[in-house]
């Protein structure tokens, strides 16, 4: 089943549960596809196109969050983190931090990487191979300290 389909039932759910948090995030996750659809020239998303849409945006509801929790605005981080939280449930299992860095350690391997100067190389295969296990801050990170190393 698609990633939009899955939507649409969790939609009906939250509304028979009456989950206005999940039906908030739900909706904004609908819109995005919409707006992706009419926006660009394929009329159907394919499933790498609605992943990158949900990946965005739960990496806007986690960086509004740590923006909100850096201005001690609690209040308006919570929400946030719910909605990224209901919005992850579309994303495949995320790589824990040790099967993160044996991965990047075989590309490291792979491409030859000596040092930061190879960064751009690295993290270009290893953003394609790893889209949709990690997010890219995390990857970046990784791939810092590996090849600082």
């Amino acid at each position: 089943m698609s990633i939009q389909k899955e939507v649409m039932e969790q939609m009906k759910i939250a509304m028979k549960a009456k989950d206005t948090m999940a039906l908030e995030s739900l909706r904004a996750l609908k819109s995005a596809f919409l707006l992706a659809k009419t926006s660009g020239s394929a009329s159907e998303l394919t499933e790498e196109d609605e992943l990158k849409i949900v990946q965005k945006l739960v990496k806007q509801r986690k960086d509004s969050a740590a923006l909100f929790l850096e201005q001690n605005r609690e209040d308006l981080a919570n929400p946030e983190l719910e909605q990224a939280r209901v919005l992850e449930q579309f994303l495949p299992e995320q790589l824990d931090e040790e099967a993160l860095e044996d991965l990047i350690r075989d590309i490291i391997e792979q491409t030859g990487a000596a040092g930061m100067k190879d960064m751009g190389k690295v993290m270009g295969i290893a953003s394609k191979e790893l889209s949709g296990k990690a997010d890219g801050k995390t990857i970046s990170q990784v791939v810092k300290r590996l090849l600082l190393a």
